[in-house]
């Protein structure tokens, strides 16, 4: 028997997007996604913290450093191996479920 893998909601899946390129910052991250997006998705700070807890706390993302900016640390995540693997499999099942509608033959409208 196969173990599902739980999917990513759409919030996790462009953050972790964001961090293909390398490590990001929140702020970086909050861009990343919204640029992604085209706008379509704008993460609160609330949220992308919160994501990026249970993201860390799964073993999808890793703090990476931190640098003091303004007197302010600012912490840097990259994604882990684990991370990228599920990124990966999640674009797949997306890939897939998008095929079962754009491939779909065209009927004629009665």
């Amino acid at each position: 028997m196969r173990i599902q893998q739980p999917t990513l909601t759409e919030s996790q899946y462009f953050l972790l997007a964001a961090l293909l390129d390398g490590p990001l910052h929140g702020y970086g991250i909050i861009k990343a996604t919204e640029q992604a997006t085209d706008g379509r998705l704008r993460l609160a700070v609330g949220t992308l913290y919160g994501a990026l807890e249970r993201l860390e706390r799964a073993g999808l993302v890793k703090a990476d450093h931190e640098e003091i900016v303004d007197g302010r640390a600012r912490r840097y995540y990259r994604l882990t191996d684990d991370g990228n693997a599920a990124l990966q499999r999640e674009a797949l099942r997306m890939q897939q479920a998008a095929h079962v509608v754009i491939d779909r033959p065209r009927t004629a409208e009665a």
